[in-house]
């Protein structure tokens, strides 16, 4: 059995949780934070399952400030 460590953001969309793997780019959602990323995990698990591992490297993630009117 593999593993490797992936990021995940997860946001709100009207009622529902999105949760995002950044280095696979699958994605899936639930009604809470938690479901959410129980989904994602699973859906890359499976994706992983059927192809071949990309060789990632963990996304450089930060915050901007924008002002605007």
């Amino acid at each position: 059995m593999n593993r490797k460590i992936f990021t995940v953001v997860v946001y709100r969309e009207e009622d529902m949780y999105i949760a995002e793997c950044l280095e696979i780019r699958t994605i899936d959602q639930g009604a809470t934070i938690e479901e959410a990323i129980a989904n994602v995990k699973e859906a890359t698990r499976l994706y992983l399952e059927e192809t071949n591992v990309p060789n990632t490297q963990p996304p450089f993630v930060t915050s901007i400030e924008v002002e605007y009117a």
